[in-house]
């Protein structure tokens, strides 16, 4: 009688859509996959992760053979439930920057310095605590019901479960090492720190997910949806689980060139940067994530392209065509930059003369200007002692040739591509088989 071979999946809840891969344990070959969309906005309702999950594992062929599962998430989101886990307003998203004032007063209060010794984060409108500071000073109803709060992949991860409690909610260190009420350790909460945003009475009762350890169990889920009883593991932040799901180790990293740029590194250590430049996240195994972001990536090829009325290909043929830009040099900060910190700075287009004034050197100092300002995030983690020695590339500016073929030299590291995947998924793949044993 033959025997029933079991699966695991891995889970990528992103801003955009749900993605479902199914991988067999034993060889990490992905044996079928779905997907489906979120709306968009900077604001969303959980329940259309639910709805968008439950229709990619549906077009990935349903869980009946899925022994194991994880779920990788977008970062730092704000979803917010009530005493009988109702959600109470529509989750605040890692790219909503309504917080940004209170952003600024919590930098200006404890000090940059401060934040990054005691969180390992400097207080940006993207991370959790700064959209719960915003909500107790523009929404007191909702604070007022306010019960429990946890991170998307969290709140997917309890309701997969079948939202069986509040004490049931569960997180890793990963992903509560982006809340900025986490402590270096990625293990304790700070409610000293949620006390000065939301109030000693509010903070001493709120219920916060238990953070997990890489291979705990979650708990099990899947028979309300007749899937049978599969095991879940504690899920991931999406850049913990894109460093998972490429194998990443120890002087390695991860380059990912998109709308933004991300440099993310594993460290055995945690780091500590009083700039802000460089967060020191948690990764997925039990060590660490320093990570660095651009504002400006991809896009900075797609603007050169633009203005010299070309293709990518005609682009990357010219980029290629000259040995260097002779002299001419981009300054690539078309919507301010992050890293360096420069948020009013604008693009310029410097050094120009008539030798240098064609096509081919234009799109080479392009190039040349995208690679720089990856390297002054990959150098920001360097500095505070992560090597590396070896990049992964990945996200849509890898598919240019002249980046691939120019980023070695200007990063001083052994560049990789990897073939196409859903990576965030494939670590939470990943993770899940590990859980499972």
């Amino acid at each position: 009688m033959a025997t029933k071979r079991y699966y695991v999946a891995g889970v990528d809840s992103s801003t955009q859509s749900c993605k479902v891969v199914i991988c067999d344990p034993a060889t990490g070959e992905v044996v079928r996959q779905g997907r489906a969309s979120h709306p968009d906005g900077t604001q969303v309702h959980p329940d259309h992760w639910w709805e968008a999950f439950l229709a990619a594992a549906e077009a990935a062929g349903g869980l009946d053979d899925v022994a194991a599962l994880s779920v990788g998430g977008q970062q730092h989101g704000l979803v917010c439930l009530d005493a009988d886990g109702n959600v109470i307003r529509p989750a605040l998203l890692w790219n909503d920057t309504r917080s940004a004032p209170a952003a600024q007063r919590l930098r200006e209060d404890m000090g940059e310095q401060w934040w990054a010794r005691e969180t390992g984060c400097v207080p940006v409108a993207s991370f959790t605590l700064t959209k719960l500071a915003w909500l107790a000073e523009h929404e007191p109803d909702s604070l007022s019901r306010l019960a429990a709060v946890c991170l998307p992949h969290d709140w997917l991860t309890w309701k997969i479960q079948g939202a069986p409690g509040l004490d049931a909610l569960v997180t890793d260190r990963s992903d509560a090492s982006g809340t900025c009420y986490v402590g270096t350790d990625a293990r304790t909460y700070r409610r000293d720190i949620l006390a000065r945003v939301l109030g000693e009475d509010v903070a001493r009762s709120l219920i916060l997910p238990r953070i997990l350890g890489p291979r705990e169990v979650a708990g099990y889920g899947g028979t309300q949806q007749g899937w049978g009883d599969i095991v879940i593991g504690p899920g991931c932040g999406d850049n913990a689980g894109a460093a998972l799901g490429l194998g990443l180790g120890v002087g390695d990293a991860m380059v990912s060139l998109g709308t933004s740029g991300v440099v993310a590194a594993v460290s055995a250590d945690p780091v500590c940067d009083p700039s802000g430049l460089v967060a020191g996240f948690a990764d997925a195994t039990g060590a660490w994530l320093p990570l660095a972001c651009t504002l400006n990536a991809s896009r900075i090829i797609d603007a050169m392209a633009r203005i010299l009325g070309v293709d990518y290909d005609t682009f990357d043929e010219l980029a290629l065509s000259v040995t260097d830009a002779a002299g001419l040099r981009l300054e690539p900060y078309f919507e301010g930059e992050r890293t360096p910190n420069l948020p009013d700075a604008t693009a310029t287009l410097s050094g120009m003369t008539l030798a240098n004034s064609d096509p081919a050197h234009v799109a080479r100092a392009g190039v040349d200007g995208l690679l720089s300002l990856m390297r002054v995030a990959l150098d920001a983690v360097r500095d505070l002692g992560a090597p590396i020695d070896r990049v992964a590339l990945v996200g849509g500016g890898a598919k240019s040739r002249a980046v691939r073929e120019l980023a070695p030299v200007v990063w001083d590291a052994e560049v990789t591509i990897p073939e196409p995947g859903e990576y965030v998924a494939l670590g939470a793949a990943r993770q899940a088989a590990s859980v499972r044993g």
